[in-house]
């Protein structure tokens, strides 16, 4: 009883604090996304996509899935015509970076600096967009015929206010209905030891990393289920384990890349995407970024630890 009580709590908690960001955000962005403001941003955008091997148009899916989520931007590319070079590109792109505000407030609610989140997410998809656009020289065949979709329309403001408040609440409830059972489940496993055994586990995969191996519950958290579920575990481990500050950055780098790895990469079939290159390409981007970072943090780390030695023996 005391390991339920304690997971409620926690879930409370945890749930509050990454609410109050994402409801706000989620609500005025909802808010935007039909008005002249997303529009300009499109037009803004739209000269840039050629140079990434897309096609105007384009520019609608990756910003509102960057201002928005996933599932605004699979809905701006159901109606257009892309090949298979186009729509992998998309993908890879959208899976390093989207939902940027309320994922980058997420973030920031743990420790992390916003522009490290915002640097490597948004560098990782135009440097593996130009990648592909430039080194693949197939995929031009059509694998997406673009398809009918109806756009809601409102009959007043307060209709589009209250459908954008109705979104938001949706988000949050989300949002608890995965984090209350998480933090449960976690109390669980630290109150019967079962969490030392994950640690154990995934200690391999976290060593590679360079982080501790108490970092591994957050990962696998962040890998499954998400950055915003990753994060929520991270508050409880920076406030109950002591997770150093270089951990707190090299768990991020790698879950900024690459987490929910399974909904994110299979909301792509439906548009004939090859959703293994999908994944690979981000998992294996996450991995070996956070891996030469982390040894550069640690080469920084000794030489440090070297002058400090020489300066003492003087």
């Amino acid at each position: 009883m005391n390991s339920l009580l304690g997971g409620l709590r926690v879930g409370l908690q945890t749930s509050w604090r990454l609410g109050k960001i994402i409801f706000p955000i989620s609500l005025v962005l909802t808010l935007l996304k039909d008005t002249v403001v997303m529009q300009w941003i499109v037009n803004l955008f739209e000269p840039l996509m050629k140079g990434i091997g897309l096609q105007g148009d384009a520019a609608l899916p990756l910003v509102l899935g960057n201002v928005l989520n996933l599932y605004a931007a699979l809905g701006a590319m159901l109606p257009m015509d892309l090949t298979t070079k186009e729509a992998l590109i998309l993908a890879v792109m959208l899976s390093f970076s989207h939902n940027l505000f309320i994922e980058t407030s997420v973030a920031t609610a743990v420790g992390v600096r916003a522009s490290f989140v915002l640097f490597v997410r948004i560098g990782f998809a135009i440097l593996s967009a130009f990648l592909i656009s430039h080194l693949w020289t197939g995929g031009n065949e059509i694998v997406h015929h673009g398809i009918h979709v109806e756009v809601a329309s409102y009959q007043s403001i307060w209709g589009l206010i209250g459908s954008a408040i109705l979104t938001s609440l949706k988000g949050i409830l989300q949002l608890v209905k995965i984090v209350f059972p998480l933090m449960i489940v976690i109390q669980y496993a630290k109150d019967y030891g079962f969490m030392d055994y994950v640690t154990k586990v995934l200690s391999p995969f976290t060593k590679l990393l360079g982080v501790e191996a108490k970092a591994g519950v957050t990962l696998a958290a962040g890998l499954f289920f998400g950055l915003a579920f990753g994060a929520g575990v991270m508050i409880q481990a920076v406030k109950e384990d002591g997770v150093s500050k270089k951990d707190l950055y090299l768990v991020f780098l790698f879950l900024v890349a690459c987490h929910a790895v399974v909904e994110d990469t299979l909301l792509f079939i439906p548009l004939g995407i090859p959703v293994l290159y999908l994944f690979l390409i981000r998992f294996f981007v996450a991995f070996i970024v956070t891996v030469i970072v982390s040894r550069v943090l640690g080469k920084i780390g000794s030489k440090k630890v070297e002058s400090t030695s020489s300066f003492d023996v003087k």
